[in-house]
């Protein structure tokens, strides 16, 4: 019966089963239910893992933040002491300039009341010096007994008389002794140095995560104060890419860009590149004087289409950069792309994120990438007359955009995506595993799409620069205008495997410009006509 149970697939003993079935060596569970609980618990498990490893992540971050703030919080308050001892030197270096200044307006009025005092002090003593004389030269007179001599004496006394300067003198004092004009009441101002007290500091603002929005490649922040305050003068947006998600690292290797003098409570950056999958933001207002704390950090997801020229690829007369490739009629062989740890290759829409604490990333505390999936490989050069360079990103997915820019005198070049297994000696447009348009300038122009060696010539005017839409699940290679997004090509197909950015150029070159987002009128475009608007001038194939 042991024998059948087990054929039946019941297990020797779980643990589980009840005390007399366990005794019998018999287990009620079939082995496979409890493989597969097994299985359930350690998924459960896992789950359980990652979630203590990203709070552990995430506590590290606070302690690190709070590290630093505490080092700032020293920093900070030796500058402040610092600030407080000079207002206060600058305070009384102006008081004792103003002490000096009225000290010596003091000393100056003293002086002139003394000296015009004195002058008329002198003027007396000689006045009275003069009629003492006089006085004295009369009284002998009275005695003289000769009537000639007494008469010619006494006219000579009243012609002295009356112009003695004893008469024609003002006893009255011409300066007041009183100084009371001088006198000083600060009690005004020693109530008003009683009331000195800390700047008022702005409060901080509060970003408004619902009017945030990122969208060809600008980033609009709006943010408002938790109370009115009409001091404000100005905003200091700051902003810094990241690839971390959740409230902005201590330890992050970028800094903080600064706009400064912003008046409106939005702004917009617009020309940005999103060669990183995040962005913080903070603001803090400013008075006349001072600068308030900053808001909360908020987080917006910036993911772009990431990818550069993989030199390992390149024809051997193209000389390739990460973002240029140039045609080397020497034959030189291309330079090695430098194989940089990019991130943020992906795609995807962008939107508000808060952390997501319920995923199942690595436990390892490790950055968020976007990077596409890397499409080097140990793949031989293109050589021949296929003079092609691939891009280092493979779309498997998704809605992907890049533009593309001809060198000026460019005579020949193509522009498109192809499958991984292009051939060396293959040129785009001419197998069923590629997709391109192609511009020839040489003798004269042509503008024509082609795929599997068929080719639709275009009558429009070829573009300074041409934007390549790539929608893998929707099985539409779309080229278009890049600065009036005027369609100017699509394919329809079905993929079979992942594509690959693909390039050719001969006699002039080629920059790339990657990190960006899906132009909104692009997406309008093809939500609206379901993107079959070219259909007219498409080239209809089954990817094979």
């Amino acid at each position: 019966m042991r024998a059948r149970a087990d054929r039946q697939g019941r297990g020797r003993d779980c643990g589980k089963c009840p005390g007399p079935r366990r005794l019998l060596g018999r287990c009620q569970w079939p082995s496979g239910v409890f493989i597969a609980s097994m299985d359930s618990q350690r998924e459960a498990l896992q789950r359980i893992i990652t979630t203590l490893a990203n709070k552990d992540d995430e506590i590290q971050n606070f302690i690190e933040t709070l590290n630093h703030t505490l080092k700032n919080v020293q920093v900070n308050t030796t500058k402040v002491m610092i600030d407080l001892e000079e207002e206060f030197g600058v305070l009384q270096a102006t008081l004792d300039d103003m002490k000096a200044s009225m000290v010596n307006k003091v000393k100056q009025e003293q002086e002139y009341k003394s000296q015009e005092l004195q002058n008329q002090l002198t003027i007396c003593n000689n006045a009275l010096e003069g009629s003492e004389e006089l006085l004295e030269y009369a009284n002998r007179t009275l005695s003289t007994a000769d009537p000639e001599a007494f008469t010619k004496a006494a006219k000579q006394i009243k012609d002295r008389v009356t112009m003695a300067p004893a008469f024609r003198l003002s006893l009255k004092p011409k300066i007041s002794d009183n100084m009371t004009h001088l006198m000083v009441d600060f009690s005004q101002e020693k109530q008003m140095l009683r009331s000195l007290k800390f700047l008022p500091v702005p409060r901080a603002p509060e970003i408004e995560p619902a009017d945030c929005l990122v969208s060809d490649n600008c980033a609009t922040v709006a943010w408002r104060m938790p109370e009115e305050d009409n001091k404000i003068d100005h905003y200091i947006l700051e902003y810094r890419k990241t690839n971390y998600e959740g409230p902005p690292r201590v330890k992050e290797e970028r800094n903080w860009d600064i706009i400064d003098d912003i008046k409106d409570s939005e702004y917009t950056l617009t020309g940005l590149k999103f060669e990183s999958k995040y962005m913080n933001f903070r603001v803090r207002a400013c008075n006349k004087a001072v600068a308030g704390d900053y808001s909360e950090p908020i987080t917006l997801e910036t993911k772009g289409f990431n990818f550069s020229f993989d030199g390992t690829t390149s024809h051997q007369n193209l000389k390739v950069d990460d973002f240029s490739v140039e045609w080397d009629s020497s034959g030189g062989k291309g330079q090695e792309s430098k194989i940089k740890g990019k991130e943020n290759k992906g795609s995807g829409h962008v939107s508000l994120v808060k952390r997501n604490m319920s995923g199942t990333p690595s436990p390892k505390r490790t950055s968020v990438s976007c990077r596409p999936t890397s499409a080097r490989s140990n793949r031989d050069r293109f050589t021949g007359e296929s003079y092609t360079v691939l891009g280092d990103a493979v779309i498997e997915s998704g809605q992907h955009y890049w533009e593309v820019k001809s060198q000026k005198d460019c005579k020949s070049y193509s522009i498109g995506v192809s499958y991984r297994n292009l051939g060396k000696f293959d040129q785009l447009g001419k197998t069923v595993t590629s997709w391109c348009v192609h511009i020839n300038n040489w003798l004269q122009t042509s503008f024509a799409a082609k795929h599997n060696n068929k080719a639709k010539f275009m009558d429009t005017q070829v573009p300074d620069k041409i934007g390549v839409y790539c929608d893998y699940d929707g099985g539409h290679i779309s080229f278009y205008n890049a600065d009036t997004k005027q369609l100017l090509h699509t394919f329809k197909t079905k993929f079979a495997q992942p594509v690959i950015p693909a390039f050719m150029v001969w006699c002039g070159g080629l920059n790339l410009y990657t990190g960006l987002q899906v132009p909104s009128a692009i997406k309008s475009f093809q939500k609206g006509d379901g993107g079959l608007g070219g259909s007219e001038n498409s080239l209809i194939g089954l990817a094979q």
